[in-house]
Formats: C-alpha cells, structure tokens, sequence
C-alpha cells in the first residue's frame, strides 16, 4: 500500500534531480544524499504536519478574540509571560522559547552573527536573488504566497519585511528572550499558523495535493535557504567563510529555526547535514508553473520601487540588472526560462565583483581586527540598505491590524 501523502511530493522527480544535482558535488558522501525508502516517506509526511503550539494559539484566539490574544502576545514580549493565565496559549508558546534546547551554543551564535554582518550588502543579494528568486521554482510552496495575496502586498514590502525580520536576528543580542529578533519570530510563527488554519479551510486548497500550508518540509526548505544556500552563495560572490565560521552560522540558524517552529528532526548541526537536507528536500518539490513565472516578475521589478532619494531611476534600474546578473549566475539560462526572466542577462556583475571582493576581503581578514572592522563595515550597509527599502516608513515587520 502506497504512503499516504500529497501528489505533490516528488511529482517532479526528474527536473527535480537535475535542478540539485549540483549539489552533490558539495556532498561528501553522496550515497547518504539519497533518500531511502523510510526517510522518503517520513518527507512526504512532513507536509501534512504543522506547528502544534503556535496551532493551539490559533484556536486559543478564536475563543478569547483576536485583539485580547495580541494584547496577550504583546505581554508576553515584555517578559511577563509568566503573568498570563495558566491555560493561556501565548503563555505556554513564551514559556517553551524562553527554555533554549541544551544544543544551544550563545558564543558560536555570537560569532555566526558576525559571519552574517561581515556579508554586508552581499548576503541580502544572496538572500533575495539564490534563496527567495531561485525558490519560486518550487511552485508548491507559491501557492500559499498567491493566496495570501502576495501579489497584491507587492514584492518590495516582502522584501523590506523579510530583510527587517532577518537583521534583528542577526542583531548583537536579538534573539535574547525579549529583544526584537526574539520577539519578531514568534509573532510571524502565530502568523503562519493563522495562514495556515485560514488556508486549510478554503475551498480552493488542494489539500489532496498540496498538503497543509507553511508545512513543516517547506519550513524546512526556507530554513536552509537563510542557512546552507547563505553559505554557499557568499563563497560563490566572493566572501570567505571558513569551516569554523560556516558551523557558527549554521549553530545560530539552528536557533532561529527552533524558535519559528521547524521541527528538531529537520533542523541541521553542520553544513554537511545541511547540504544533505536541502538536496533531499528539493528532490520533494515541484517545479515551476504560472505562479512562478507570476512571483518572479513581480519580485524582478522589486527595486524600482526601492527609496533611493538622488538618482532614484538611475539607481533603482542599475540595481535591477545587477539582480538579474546574480541570479542568471545562481539559476542558469533554464532557470530564468521557467521563471519568465529575461534570457539576454548574463552574470557579468559576479564576473567582475567576485574576484576583486575576494581579494580585498582576504587582505583585510590578515590584519589584527580585521574581521571585526568587516563585520561593523558589512552591518552598516545593510542597515542602509534597510533605508533604502522602507523610505520613510517605520521600519515595521507585521502591522498587526493587517491580520
């Protein structure tokens, strides 16, 4: 009797193989990559599963009312979970999250949140152009974006949010019990578990199919976008990252991972089991459709709606080529086929940046306090960067009213 779940797991199997065949070149051993026939099933079971205590959150609203539940929420950021009522949801989430796991390593976290810093304005292009752009092949997971309208929201706020949402991770002490990387991820794990009951019960969600919403093989995947696929892409443009660094990051991504809900079992200790775990996981997905082609063009034309002040067309369509070049790099001419990109651009931006990044970098890295200098140099531009995204506007990550 076949396992019992959705069709779309593996459904591209082929396409799949050949889009993370590359991978396997970063792999030690490469037999362990393929999945058996048990850790196959266990995947396809994993898109049936939520997050059980941000889910009881959702049905701890419905019976206190939304605006009573945030009000709790908000308590509960302030440290004062413990003044919530005993049967309180919010309670119980804050009080497991402020209990670290005994892996938990503050000093590697520390350090990795340096290697994060040091990327500057290098890793966010990682983030938006190898993890969220070359993403939207995955058209499964699209359907939860497309349904939650973020077609409507626009690209550029998606972007600016996510970015917010990453920095105060990164920050020096963000994610201590009460600080604002802390705070953030919880508020948007309860988010993805309204989405998730919202979707579920839509008439037009394939549940067959599909499985449920923001599951927890999707969750996976994003996690090791903001982790495995990070890593690689700074080596690919040009930002060393040693071993040593590479475990920091990963330790503290391991963290962040934890605290929004992705379950311990798919949650790495290393880049290698990182590595195993994403080629593993795209194999699952299916590939691009209209959806894709929808969310990349939308996301393509993202900053020319970027807050540049002086020479905004200028800078705002330098910008937009430069994106297109990294992601022609990360995604090859079939990628941008399949997701509607031009087929004319070419990866003459990490051409030309790569090499000379990697050598002021490795030079720089020689000197006492070098990395640190790096690191205060990297999080400046990414703090202007941030600028940049949000204009004026309060550099918000969830307008709570919105939801």
């Amino acid at each position: 009797m076949a396992p019992d779940y959705p069709e779309r797991h593996g459904i591209d199997l082929p396409v799949a193989r050949r889009i993370a065949s590359p991978l396997l070149w970063l792999i030690r051993d490469k037999r362990r990559a393929e999945p058996d026939a048990a850790e196959w099933t266990r995947m396809g079971l994993a898109l049936l599963k939520g997050d059980p205590l941000a889910d009881r959150i959702v049905d701890y609203f419905s019976q206190v009312g939304h605006r009573e539940g945030w009000g709790e929420m908000e308590i509960a950021a302030q440290g004062r979970w413990h003044e919530l009522a005993p049967d309180s949801a919010v309670r119980t989430l804050f009080s497991h999250c402020t209990h670290a796991p005994g892996w938990v390593d503050e000093d590697a976290m520390a350090r990795g949140a340096k290697v994060v810093a040091r990327s500057g304005k290098t890793g966010m292009r990682i983030l938006r152009d190898f993890g969220l752009m070359a993403g939207y092949q995955a058209s499964a997971i699209n359907q939860t974006l497309v349904k939650t309208g973020a077609l409507e929201k626009g690209a550029q706020r998606r972007v600016a949010e996510t970015t917010k949402w990453w920095m105060d991770c990164t920050a020096e002490g963000g994610l201590t019990p009460g600080a604002a990387g802390f705070n953030t991820t919880l508020r948007v794990r309860v988010i993805h578990a309204m989405v998730r009951e919202r979707l579920r019960q839509r008439e037009d969600w394939d549940a067959h199919y599909l499985g449920l919403p923001v599951n927890q093989l999707d969750m996976q995947v994003t996690w090791l976008a903001f982790s495995v696929m990070f890593l690689l892409g700074q080596r690919v443009l040009g930002v060393p990252v040693t071993q040593s660094e590479a475990a920091d990051v990963m330790a503290l991504w391991r963290y962040i991972g934890w605290l929004m809900g992705v379950d311990e079992s798919l949650l790495c200790a290393s880049e290698q089991e990182g590595r195993v775990a994403l080629y593993r996981n795209l194999l699952s997905q299916a590939q691009a459709d209209g959806t894709s082609v929808q969310l990349a063009r939308a996301l393509m034309d993202e900053p020319l709606q970027r807050y540049y002040g002086d020479f905004q067309w200028l800078r705002s369509h330098w910008d937009k080529q430069v994106h297109l070049s990294i992601i022609r790099l990360f995604i090859g001419s079939e990628g941008m086929r399949v997701l509607g990109l031009p087929g004319w651009a070419v990866p003459w931006y990490p051409m030309v940046f790569t090499p000379c990044n990697f050598l002021a970098q490795s030079v720089i890295r020689l000197f006492p306090g070098g990395r640190d200098w790096l690191a205060r140099r990297g999080r400046r531009a990414q703090e202007e960067m941030l600028t940049i995204l949000f204009g004026s506007a309060r550099p918000d990550i969830i307008q709570l009213a919105e939801h």
